[in-house]
């Protein structure tokens, strides 16, 4: 039976606010069963928590941000996310000295590695899975984001960018989840973003933590980090991180399959709604051993590569 986790110990990080360009400090600490992935705001007096939920998301211009009914957020969610739910974390709270968590090195890795070195636990409870019955869809323009039924957890994005950095890459990636597969082919892939968009954004007050250490950067020609790529198609690959990071404010993992087009937080935000909008579309289910389909956590599992 495929049981809850959460953390053994509690642990603690830094890093730079990517909209504030000031230091966040993070602090990830054990949940008890059933409690679900929640973030508090230690900055606030009184203290403010956030449950992880696709319901409360209000802001997906730039990042998947949360915010409750007065205002209070967290943003900059989606790479945490896709790591707990990558090791299939269930519950988890999240304690934040800002409005946002740290952007880190741009990918999900940095948080991956915290929640290795302080050990995966498993808890007294099973755990629940999402399980897609029938095809939900959302689109916009030629845009669009779906969740079918399948026999496992797969993920599948596409993108589309007429640029000569773009045009002769691999421009699609799929994952068939384990965690294994998870921590080697997506964990590591970072946010991307156009010099000109960059420079526009900061000028305006925005994304003053943006730059080389934490994004791949491409201005009209070419990709401007000194050591290039980490995966010749690691657009796509951080596009993957982002929806698995975006679908885990379900409140619990999928069994479905993932298609994404040209999709982005928006996009996968109003699916997760549709979603949850269509109860007819989609069961609770829990795994026993005999189940035939099986999601593959994984253990002693290998810590992200190096850059």
């Amino acid at each position: 039976m495929a049981r809850q986790r959460s953390i053994r110990e509690p642990i603690a990080g830094s890093g730079i606010g990517v909209h504030s360009g000031r230091r966040v400090d993070i602090r990830l600490l054990p949940a008890p069963a059933d409690s679900g992935i929640r973030f508090r705001r230690t900055d606030l007096d009184p203290v403010v928590e956030l449950p992880a939920r696709a319901d409360l998301v209000r802001d997906t211009q730039l990042c998947t941000a949360l915010a409750n009914e007065d205002g209070v957020r967290v943003a900059t969610i989606e790479h945490l996310m896709s790591a707990l739910a990558g090791l299939g974390i269930d519950n988890l709270t999240i304690e934040l000295n800002a409005p946002e968590v740290p952007i880190m090195d741009g990918s999900a890795a940095p948080f991956v590695y915290l929640l290795q070195q302080a050990g995966i636990r498993e808890l007294d409870a099973l755990k629940t899975f999402i399980h897609i019955s029938d095809t939900i869809e959302v689109r916009e323009g030629d845009k669009w984001a779906r969740l079918s039924p399948h026999n496992g957890c797969c993920f599948d994005f596409t993108i589309e960018f007429d640029h000569p950095v773009f045009r002769h890459r691999n421009n699609h990636t799929r994952l068939d989840f384990t965690s294994r597969r998870y921590i080697r082919d997506i964990s590591r892939a970072r946010t991307f973003g156009f010099l000109r968009d960059i420079e526009y954004l900061q000028s305006h007050g925005l994304t003053l933590g943006g730059g080389l250490d934490n994004a791949v950067v491409v201005d009209d020609y070419r990709v401007l980090n000194e050591h290039g790529l980490r995966f010749d198609d690691e657009f796509v690959r951080h596009k993957l991180l982002d929806a698995v990071g975006d679908l885990y404010l379900l409140g619990a993992p999928l069994i479905g399959h993932y298609q994404g087009y040209k999709s982005g937080h928006d996009l996968n935000n109003k699916l997760c709604l549709a979603l949850l909008a269509a109860p007819q579309s989609w069961q609770r289910i829990q795994l026993d051993r005999d189940s035939d389909i099986q999601i593959d956590y994984g253990e002693n599992l290998p810590l992200p590569q190096a850059s």
